[in-house]
């Protein structure tokens, strides 16, 4: 099932806007992370039943698929570690993978650079009941480049190409696979890059509107990601011409689908993503860093001071419960700092920089409050 082709529906019909993307970003959407924004956002779904809302207990036995708000992704996770390592590296692997019923949809992204163990791992994926898979070809950390995988796939065309080709063999059409990238590597070379990446029919491409040389140190160019919407238009129609001279009795409708353009960069709240998708043509936007310490950005809702020192309690009560002894509770401490900007909590801030446990933060906000 290609939801994305489904939400895309929903979100024009009902919502009148464009798809509302989580990024996938390391230690910092986690699966207690993911729930707080899920749960804060008042996430909604729709399935065979209608809508309904995570509060109620009849859809928790329901598989569901589209949701009012966003698309969530997870970390990303090796496919080599997934496949190939021993049972502990891999039982701590799946853990940055477990997810919540009112996270979906949710893709799991995957990095690696082996056409064989992307197949098996997607597989994998499959069978953990996921919305759907996307590649990472954009992230430019040398640790994942020295192993031909992220950005270094920008490079190497065709292995890129063999990958998107493996995952699908992996879960055999029952989910869609999608692919994260930039423009370019170390220039923009999108007039090339996404060609190719079309040429697969991934169900959809997240373009972050940067090169890798340029990381985040440039101000997004939301004009390329119009310009990524009018090749991927002009393929299709090439495509599409091309089926038409010829027997294509054996093409699945999956296949004949508009692969989405997503955008990502600078997206800084709900109205800023609609005017980007509706200056760019994008089907949907992709939020990062405008997440952290706002778990309520999909909601559009300002918070009080009151409710992100409770949602931060929650938040590291949850933390500390799905990933004591296997991540360090110094991860937290980012979210700290993010939750904390007022200067009015500044102090509350420097202290909660001393905390080692839950405990210790619920205690100190707890003071803070009834102060």
């Amino acid at each position: 099932m290609n939801f994305w082709q489904e939400i895309k529906k929903f979100t024009r019909l009902e919502k009148g806007g464009p798809i509302l993307c989580l990024a996938p970003m390391a230690d910092v959407t986690d699966a207690a992370f993911r729930y707080i924004i899920s749960k804060v956002s008042a996430k909604k779904v729709f399935s065979s039943a209608g809508f309904a809302d995570f509060s109620s207990k009849n859809t928790a036995s329901e598989k569901t698929f589209f949701a009012d708000t966003h698309v969530t992704y997870t970390e990303f996770v090796s496919a080599d570690g997934l496949v190939l390592a021993p049972e502990n590296g891999k039982k701590k692997l799946l853990k940055d993978l477990e997810y919540s019923e009112i996270e979906r949809p949710i893709v799991a992204q995957l990095f690696g650079s082996k056409p064989e163990t992307m197949e098996k791992a997607a597989a994998l994926v499959a069978e953990l009941g996921f919305d759907g898979i996307d590649i990472n070809m954009g992230c430019p950390d040398k640790s994942i480049e020295k192993q031909g995988a992220g950005a270094a796939l920008m490079k190497n065309p065709k292995l890129a190409r063999e990958l998107i080709a493996a995952a699908k063999r992996g879960v055999k059409n029952t989910i869609p696979i999608s692919v994260k990238t930039r423009l370019g590597y170390n220039k923009d070379e999108l007039e090339t890059w996404l060609p190719e990446l079309l040429a697969e029919n991934p169900a959809a491409i997240i373009i972050h509107a940067r090169t890798r040389k340029e990381m985040s140190k440039v101000p997004a160019r939301w004009e390329r990601i119009k310009r990524a919407v009018e090749i991927r238009d002009n393929f299709v129609a090439t495509r599409s011409n091309s089926l038409r001279s010829q027997d294509a009795s054996h093409i699945s409708l999956q296949e004949l689908s508009l692969p989405l353009i997503i955008g990502n960069g600078d997206v800084a709240d709900i109205e800023d993503a609609k005017m980007k998708c509706e200056e760019s043509g994008a089907d949907g936007a992709m939020v990062g860093r405008g997440i952290f310490g706002n778990p309520w950005f999909f909601s559009g809702k300002i918070p009080t001071t009151e409710e992100k020192l409770k949602v931060l309690v929650e938040h590291t009560k949850l933390f500390e419960e799905k990933f004591g002894g296997i991540k360090s509770f110094a991860i937290m401490k980012k979210h700290f700092k993010e939750y904390l900007r007022d200067p009015n909590v500044r102090d509350l801030r420097f202290k909660l920089m001393r905390a080692e446990t839950a405990k210790e933060v619920e205690v100190m906000v707890k003071s803070f409050l009834v102060v």
